[in-house]
């Protein structure tokens, strides 16, 4: 028998949810079983599937021993480079800078250099995160940017961080604003953009149209041109939904494609402007929360910005034609 006392970081779970991320040697199947027959219990009562265990709950299992045992001890995320850039940090959340052609997240072509596994060894080797010393918690992104966009991705430290700001995240009380470079000059120079997408998952490709299609989802980007020049334009736009290649499928849809975009822009300019890299950069993070954060909400009210974006400092060197 080996018992389980439920610290910060497992509470508010199911109990199954739980015991799936803290024994994977044991079979669901067999999860399930003894959950019915009583050898897990839940402060020595018998507990259901669905139990949400609490702070302090004490999760007793009368299994053998082989289904504790840990797999490996060697863990993968040490062999992610160390390379961070950090925008903010505090005990309970980064602010990272991921940079063009990082991942977010583990994929099948990379598997062990990405932003979150980089997050993982920065803070095994910081004394903040011991895979070890966590039952079913590991340190998770909140959001995440496609390979080919830099900008703030959020990283939370905690299980209360994790669940508060996907709530929050949920309920647009995050505002993301981009910057990016596309050709052509919009008009008018500000506008709230709204239409449907839909995602054709053959061609990896999503499409923008006025009229709302079976499938087609929502959606609104707002827009603001800074500067323009050499028949390129600096925009400012802040997502008020979040889909799929959203900024880069709103954009192209009115004529002013993103700067080095090959998917939804058109390769003939690109190479005409000398820029390799696509144009866009999720520089701007601001906190307005109207409910509870919780622990979270001295972070109400405040902005970060990523220090420098290449593209502004190269666009603000084109000469003017």
């Amino acid at each position: 028998m080996k018992s389980f006392i439920i610290a910060k970081n497992d509470a508010g779970q199911r109990l199954d949810k739980f015991l799936t991320k803290s024994l994977p040697n044991l079979p669901k199947a067999l999860m399930y079983k003894y959950i019915r027959i009583k050898r897990i219990k839940v402060n020595g009562k018998k507990a259901e599937i669905s139990t949400r265990l609490s702070v302090g709950d004490k999760v007793d299992m009368y299994i053998n021993d082989e289904f504790f045992e840990k797999s490996e001890t060697r863990y993968d995320f040490m062999s992610a480079s160390k390379s961070l850039d950090i925008v903010y940090e505090d005990e309970n959340i980064l602010l990272l800078n991921k940079k063009t052609g990082l991942l977010s997240h583990p994929d099948e072509g990379e598997y062990v250099d990405t932003l979150i596994t980089r997050v993982k060894r920065y803070l095994f080797e910081k004394g903040e995160y011991d895979p070890a010393d966590e039952n079913s918690f590991t340190p998770a992104l909140v959001n995440r940017i496609d390979r080919n966009t830099s900008g703030i991705v959020i990283a939370a430290k905690t299980a209360e961080a994790l669940r508060v700001l996907n709530q929050k995240m949920k309920d647009r009380e995050l505002h993301k604003f981009y910057l990016c470079v596309v050709h052509g000059k919009p008009k008018p120079e500000s506008a709230t953009l709204e239409g449907y997408l839909f995602k054709d998952e053959k061609k990896n490709k999503v499409f923008v149209s006025q009229k709302k299609t079976e499938g087609a989802k929502l959606i609104r980007t707002k827009y603001k041109v800074l500067k323009s020049k050499n028949n390129l334009s600096l925009v400012e736009i802040e997502l008020l939904t979040g889909r799929t290649h959203q900024i880069r499928a709103h954009m192209a849809s009115i004529g002013c494609p993103l700067l080095a975009d090959g998917k939804y822009g058109t390769n003939a300019l690109n190479k005409k402007t000398g820029f390799k890299k696509q144009c866009l950069c999720s520089y701007k993070l601001k906190f307005d929360f109207t409910t509870d954060a919780e622990g979270l909400s001295y972070l109400d009210g405040k902005e970060f910005e990523v220090a420098q974006v290449w593209f502004r400092e190269e666009f603000e060197q084109l000469g003017d034609n």
